[in-house]
Parts: C-alpha cells; sequence; structure tokens
C-alpha cells in the first residue's frame, strides 16, 4: 500500500472532480490518500460535493484564480497583475504546502494542474516524485494541434502549464482521445478521469437542455436567447449566491445552484449539454452519448483550444456564443462516439494505477532543501520558451 498526497486546483469542478475520481481508483486498489490540500481563490469556498466524496483530511490554501471583468470575459493582464501584487501570499502557501508534505511523509505527490505545488517543487526539491494530471499538458504535446490563432495567449497558458509542473517526475496528460506519448516531453497520454456516479448513470433522451456556466454573467446570453424561445425547456446550473437554491426565471427556464448529483441526474436525461468547454463536463457527456455545444469563455484561450479539441474529437459543435437555435438544428444530426470514448475510458484503471504505483517507493523520511536561487538561466530559458 503506498501513501499518495493530493494538491488541487479549486477554481472550477473539473480538477476536483478528477481528484474524486482518483481517490476512489486508488482506495479501490489498497491505497491511501492521507491529506488532500486545494487551493482557493480568496472569494471562493471549497464545495460542499468534494468533501462528501473525499474522506481524509482536506486543508485550503490561498492560491491564484482567473479575473473576469464583467464576469462574461476572461482578462489576462488584470489576472497577471492581480496576482503579482499577491506572491507574498503565495509564497506562504508554498511554505504551508511544505509543512503538510513533512507531517504527512507521503510515498507520491499528485498535483492537479495547481502552481502552488509547482512552485514548492521547484524551491523545496523534495525527495519524493510528484506526478501532475490535467488535461493543459496535452497542449505541450508535440503532436498535439491547437488553435492558429492568438499565439502571445498561448504561450501564456503554456507557461502556467510549465509553472505547475516544475520539477515533476511524470505529466499525466487527460485526452478525449488516443495518442501516442511523448517521451521528449516525458508526457503520458491517458483517458479522462469520471467518477463512478457518471459510470453508473443510464443515459434516457428527455425533451430538454440542460447547460452548465462557470460564470453567473453569461445567464444572461441564455436569457436573451430563451426570450424569442419560450417552448425549450432549459435547466441552467450556476454558482450565484445571490438566488435560492432553485430559481424559476420563468416558464421553462430554471437556474439551479452547482449540485453534483443533481447536475449528474439530469445530464443523464437531457437532449443535450451546453457548457463553456471546461474538459471535465464535456467528456462526461461524452460518456454518456450527449451532443454538447461548447462556448469558450470570452478571451479564456483553454476553453478556445478545448472546444476546438472536443469538436474534433466528435463531442458535438463549437461556438463563440449561445447559438442555441444552430445547436438544436444540430442535435438530429448527430453522430455519438460515446462506444469510442468508453473503450478508451475503460483503460483509465490500467493506466493510472501502472503509471502511480511504479512512483511509489518504500517508505522513507523526506528531506527538502530550503530555497535557494539558482545558479544558472539554462531551466529559465527552456521555462520560458
Amino acid at each position: 500500500m503506498a501513501n499518495y498526497l493530493f494538491v488541487v486546483q479549486g477554481e472550477g469542478r473539473g480538477h476536483l472532480t478528477q481528484a474524486i475520481s482518483l481517490y476512489e481508483l486508488l482506495r479501490s486498489a489498497g491505497h491511501q490518500v492521507v491529506a488532500v490540500m486545494v487551493g482557493m481563490g480568496d472569494d471562493r469556498q471549497l464545495p460542499p460535493f468534494f468533501q462528501e466524496k473525499v474522506a481524509a483530511p482536506i486543508e485550503t490554501f490561498s492560491s491564484p484564480s482567473l479575473v473576469y471583468g464583467n464576469g462574461k470575459e476572461l482578462r489576462m493582464w488584470d489576472t497577471i497583475k492581480t496576482h503579482a501584487l499577491r506572491l507574498p501570499k503565495y509564497l506562504q502557501s508554498v511554505k504551508q504546502l511544505a509543512a503538510k508534505v513533512e507531517e504527512y511523509q507521503p510515498d507520491v505527490i499528485v498535483n492537479f494542474y495547481e502552481m502552488i505545488c509547482g512552485l514548492y517543487c521547484q524551491l523545496y526539491q523534495p525527495a519524493i516524485p510528484c506526478v501532475c494530471i490535467a488535461h493543459q499538458y496535452l497542449l505541450l504535446h508535440e503532436n498535439f494541434v491547437s488553435i492558429d490563432n492568438k499565439p502571445f495567449d498561448r504561450w501564456l497558458l503554456n507557461l502556467n502549464t510549465r509553472i505547475t509542473a516544475l520539477r515533476s517526475t511524470k505529466k499525466l496528460a487527460l485526452s478525449f482521445v488516443e495518442m501516442e506519448n511523448d517521451q521528449a516531453a516525458n508526457i503520458i497520454v491517458t483517458p479522462p478521469l469520471l467518477r463512478d456516479e457518471v459510470k453508473s448513470l443510464t443515459p434516457k433522451r428527455k425533451p430538454f437542455l440542460l447547460a452548465y456556466i462557470t460564470h453567473h454573467k453569461l445567464s444572461e446570453d441564455i436569457i436573451n436567447w430563451h426570450q424569442n424561445h419560450r417552448d425549450v425547456e432549459i435547466h441552467c446550473f450556476w454558482n450565484n449566491q445571490e438566488f435560492a437554491e432553485e430559481w424559476h426565471f420563468r416558464e421553462n427556464l430554471t437556474f439551479h445552484q452547482v449540485n453534483a448529483k443533481k447536475f449528474l441526474s439530469m445530464m443523464q436525461d437531457c437532449a443535450g449539454l451546453v457548457c463553456t468547454a471546461g474538459f471535465e463536463s464535456v467528456c462526461e457527456a461524452m460518456y454518456l452519448g450527449k451532443p454538447i455545444l461548447m462556448v469558450p469563455v470570452p478571451n479564456h484561450i483553454e476553453q478556445a483550444i478545448n472546444a476546438l479539441d472536443g469538436q474534433r474529437a466528435g463531442a458535438g459543435i463549437a461556438d463563440t456564443s449561445f447559438n442555441l437555435s444552430r445547436f438544436m438544428e444540430y442535435l438530429p444530426v448527430h453522430k455519438s462516439v460515446h462506444e469510442t470514448f468508453k473503450n478508451w475510458q475503460a483503460q483509465t484503471p490500467h493506466i493510472f494505477l501502472s503509471e502511480l504505483e511504479a512512483l511509489a517507493t518504500p517508505k522513507q523520511q523526506i528531506f527538502t532543501f530550503k530555497p535557494k536561487p539558482y545558479n544558472t538561466l539554462s531551466y529559465w530559458r527552456q521555462l520560458f520558451s
């Protein structure tokens, strides 16, 4: 039995649900997750569904998160400026993580795309392996085809991804489809991590659309479209604490607070999913054979890439706006790829257990170095290339 410590980026639900899935997988194989550290923005709280599913000590720490303008678009420069000023606080988070590693003495650290963990590994150089897990590592793969535009935004995204993986032992890149590993970049291509609840569902098709939006002001687009299409039933999940658990805006348009169990129940029954191109939601819908309209958050380069990648994999269609009229026309002609996707996803237990168990070594005292400056620029040139 090996002991694992999870470090999870807490923004959105994707990395959290991936952590739940791997937690379930490791526990079923006889391993232990000794603790979970979750990075959170100052204005965010850990969702209850995560605490309900993970029976391990959970602690949060301050971590960078994306900054949005009017709630509809990502503001890259505001994100950079905001978090540059908070660097001393984030260095405290690095120390907090270092203390937990010393306390729990794990055999392996598993990092779900958290920058603080990358900085910890770079500054403290722990004598234990750290494996990084996220879809974003696929973007560093030599054969991954990305979008053609916004080269600077893509560079910044890849820079952030490299920071999360500083001094990592290996990178497990979650993918919609099978690909060869990129040995030169130490990238292992893996199937998505899906929770047991998703795999136990029995898909049905009922006449309503399900929507999931990461920022509540995007609801304005759905409301405006529905104004002229009131015969279409829509259930939309959001995170707007100013409203009740369930808010009936008008007949056939209902908003729900984020609730994992309720969301999956509705995904099982819906005719199609409308979402903001988050990797995890797209994977869940693909597994259930649900057509998807993927609408990236404006200026969110990662979601724009996800939408293109999902469309290429046969998940559905990508658009730059909530063009539900186009989606309604697409639904009857959608060709499901859920059998191919399920066969790929079925390889998850074998691949992840093989990779993670290979990293676990006999438990030993963990020593770390104090942070120290580098006497060479070669590593940093590689990071920023």
